[in-house]
């Protein structure tokens, strides 16, 4: 398949995750987290500690393997925790992951949820 173009027909391993959990498997290193917001919220309200900031927008260069763009830290068979203002775009960015590939995607909706589980934000 052409670059940013994933299998319609692939299902889906989208998950929730807790807020409480990501935090903790991210203290441990044992997800990769991504925030998919735009560049203009990460300015006023910056990121999660240790988040890899790829935008929406440029998921499908940045998070597909195939892509010489993608991300040299995104590998297909480490989880995946995304976060977004919601969870809206989060979601959409989960199926997206999941459609390339990657074995487990969660989604742990916005940013509030990770900062209200004790979550520790740094400027973007």
């Amino acid at each position: 398949m052409p670059f940013g173009f994933s299998n319609p027909f692939r299902q889906s391993n989208v998950m929730s995750m807790p807020a409480q959990e990501a935090v903790q498997k991210a203290a441990n290193g044992e997800i990769i987290l991504i925030d998919v917001r735009d560049h203009n919220e990460l300015a006023r309200t910056g990121k999660a500690v240790g988040a890899l900031h790829i935008p929406l927008f440029l998921l499908n260069q940045r998070a597909d393997p195939r892509h010489p763009e993608c991300h040299p830290e995104l590998k297909t068979d480490k989880p995946v925790a995304l976060y977004c203002a919601s969870g809206a775009r989060s979601h959409m960015a989960a199926q997206t992951l999941s459609s390339f590939g990657f074995a487990e995607v969660y989604n742990i909706g916005g940013l509030l949820h990770w900062q209200s589980a004790g979550g520790v934000c740094e400027a973007a």
